[in-house]
């Protein structure tokens, strides 16, 4: 069940001594108006570190510009499922190229959506199972994608080397009954400030029942903005769209508190460890 607002408000009361966003992509061109505040502001939070995931051939050198200019930000590489069908021909030897320029960067984000419109699986499974391979090959964890390919992925991890340090299924939104494959396999979950939202308790409820020791918070930003009334950093598109800032990494913190009926200060350094863990 999702905690009541006020419990999550409560929970602020205590503020955080380290946080880490293990997901967002603040290269996105739809944050192009606060991004220079976002990066002045961020590391006089109590921000530790983000990951900021590039998706596709085009953004990762802006991903990579941002990690050399910022010594908080950690890279990801990876070619998203939405954006196969559109690569280039040279575009694993370009992910090979950047992940050898930093040795800090993740693989990611990578995966299988079944979710859009007509979804060409043999050309993501394809372009998933060499993405996998190069964190193999390079000891990097990956971050992944899956909208309505749970079982699919499952099968396919089973089928091949895995990175040893693990992966991260970011905004999990799989069955509970899946978690304990996906554990043994090497996964973590990560939490978005959008379980929040009341149309998602059944998600919440599953991240209740995950192992502390496997979770980990992000905000996706951009996207997975939280509800209106547990929303501190407000963003607006010039449409009216919302989104998503990474300054409410804060509530993704809360509601794992919450759910797990941890103070903030133990559930901190539960996602600091896990954190290290996964990504060192």
């Amino acid at each position: 069940m999702l905690p009541p607002a006020h419990a999550i408000r409560c929970a602020r009361v205590f503020s955080p001594a380290v946080l880490y966003d293990a997901h967002n992509h603040l290269q996105d061109e739809r944050l192009n108006p606060w991004r220079e505040e976002i990066l002045a502001t961020m590391p006089h939070t109590s921000l530790a570190e983000m990951i900021v995931n590039g998706s596709c051939e085009e953004d990762w050198p802006q991903v990579a510009a941002l990690a050399e200019e910022h010594a908080w930000i950690r890279p990801a590489f990876g070619l998203h499922p939405w954006y196969v069908t559109k690569r280039g021909p040279e575009w694993l030897e370009t992910l090979r190229n950047h992940l050898n320029a930093c040795p800090r960067a993740v693989v990611g984000e990578i995966g299988l959506d079944r979710w859009i419109e007509k979804p060409d699986m043999e050309a993501q499974l394809a372009c998933f199972r060499a993405q996998i391979a190069l964190a193999v090959e390079f000891d990097r964890p990956a971050i992944l994608h899956c909208l309505r390919a749970f079982g699919l992925l499952e099968e396919t991890l089973r089928s091949i080397p895995l990175p040893p340090r693990g992966f991260l299924l970011h905004s999990y939104g799989g069955p509970v009954e899946m978690v304990p494959a996906f554990i043994r396999l090497g996964g973590y979950f990560s939490i978005s400030p959008y379980f929040a939202h009341p149309r998602k308790a059944a998600q919440m409820a599953t991240f209740g029942r995950i192992p502390l020791d496997r979770l980990l918070t992000e905000t996706d930003a951009p996207d997975m903005w939280p509800p209106d009334d547990l929303n501190p950093h407000p963003l607006k598109s010039a449409d009216g769209t919302s989104l998503n800032h990474p300054a409410n990494l804060t509530v993704s913190y809360d509601l794992l508190a919450s759910l797990h009926q941890l103070d903030r200060l133990a559930l901190e350094k539960q996602i600091e460890a896990n954190y290290r863990s996964l990504f060192g």
